[in-house]
């Protein structure tokens, strides 16, 4: 398995920047959680990257919450995640002990304003996010060696996917920028199968999120059956999808390959969504919210377990191999830039309601 030689900083000057902007309050955590139950509501089936990344994250919350609470992750499937989010809801009380762990599966649906979802992420608040790489790659079958080949392939491209609207969005919305030219073959169980198709040439482009690339994928580039192409990207001091990946900082982010293709930075509303979706998918890939109305006294409390807990050898080491070796984020990192990837202007909302519509026959 490939770990990083570096142990991953995502983000790391900001958040210990913001970490500060949070009062001490010395006999406000101590027992706050004591005697409690926190149930953190997964919407999705056992076994998915969801709850193993909530089932590895349970025992550090326990530790380093003050009153060392009892943390019990709770799967609520269903929809895409989207009756899961609609319990929580109408169902959690803005006290702390229900916590909604989820992805851009669920983020999306409702930056597109589909008529299933329920709830209202944008008025909720985010305890914490775990930032999610994606790595693109192809098979060598296409002749492509590099990022400047994209436009070059000796064969058709193929893309296997799940759906248009779920977490395959920010990725196609890549291949939208960078107007490639592919079919994309969506409908498959989950991104295993879409790798195994990849592996039985049946597509081939392909991409996996940083844990699945890592323990899947890096075999492959090593044996030469596959091809890294570009990362999503990270934000960077700039405040947009334009860094490399901390985790593969030899890779180019979508921002520089639309540059070495296009001789200029990317712009324009086909910019704007994938940035949007982006942001949402990668930097706050898995993210915690609280319900709307949580006072600032539990959020406090979290800013500083959760920088406790990235400061824990423990959770240093455990966590390259469990989910990649990103650092959490906290909220005084993580709510104003979310909330601007929730909230995306109406012509970018148009835009991306058109194409699903359009192109994948998706029904908002």
């Amino acid at each position: 398995m490939f770990i990083p030689d570096t142990k991953l900083k995502t983000l790391s000057a900001a958040t210990l920047m913001a970490a500060g902007c949070f009062a001490a309050a010395p006999a406000m955590a101590e027992d706050f959680y004591a005697g409690k139950t926190i149930e953190m509501v997964v919407p999705f089936g056992e076994g998915g990257a969801t709850y193993v990344a909530a089932k590895f994250l349970e025992p550090f919350l326990e530790q380093h919450l003050p009153g060392n609470p009892q943390v019990n992750v709770r799967t609520r499937p269903g929809g895409g995640s989207i009756l899961g989010a609609n319990w929580f809801q109408q169902n959690a009380e803005p006290n702390g002990e229900t916590i909604l762990f989820t992805t851009s599966s669920t983020s999306n649906p409702y930056v597109l304003g589909m008529d299933a979802v329920e709830y209202d992420l944008a008025a909720m608040r985010p305890a914490y996010s775990l930032p999610f790489g994606a790595v693109v790659y192809v098979s060598p079958s296409t002749g492509i060696e590099s990022s400047a080949d994209l436009h070059s392939s000796d064969m058709p491209l193929i893309y296997g996917g799940i759906a248009a609207a779920a977490s395959d969005l920010p990725v196609l919305l890549s291949f939208e920028l960078l107007e490639l030219d592919l079919r994309a073959v969506l409908g498959f169980d989950g991104r295993g199968p879409a790798r195994l198709a990849f592996e039985r040439g049946e597509t081939n482009i392909d991409f996996q999120f940083t844990p699945a690339y890592m323990s899947q994928v890096v075999d492959m580039v090593e044996a030469g059956t596959a091809v890294p192409i570009m990362t999503g990207g990270s934000v960077g001091d700039d405040g947009v999808l334009s860094a490399r990946d901390p985790a593969f900082p030899d890779y180019p982010s979508v921002y520089e390959v639309y540059e070495e293709l296009h001789g200029e930075p990317p712009s324009g509303v086909e910019w704007d969504a994938f940035q949007a979706i982006g942001a949402t998918t990668f930097n706050f890939g898995l993210t915690a919210y609280l319900p709307e109305g949580t006072p600032d006294e539990v959020l406090e409390i979290f800013e500083e377990a959760i920088t406790s807990i990235n400061a824990d050898p423990e959770y240093q080491d455990k966590s390259q191999e469990a989910i990649g070796g990103y650092d959490l984020l906290p909220a005084s990192v993580v709510t104003d830039s979310l909330s601007e990837s929730l909230q995306p202007s109406d012509e970018v909302r148009d835009y991306l309601r058109n194409l699903l519509a359009e192109k994948y026959d998706v029904q908002l």
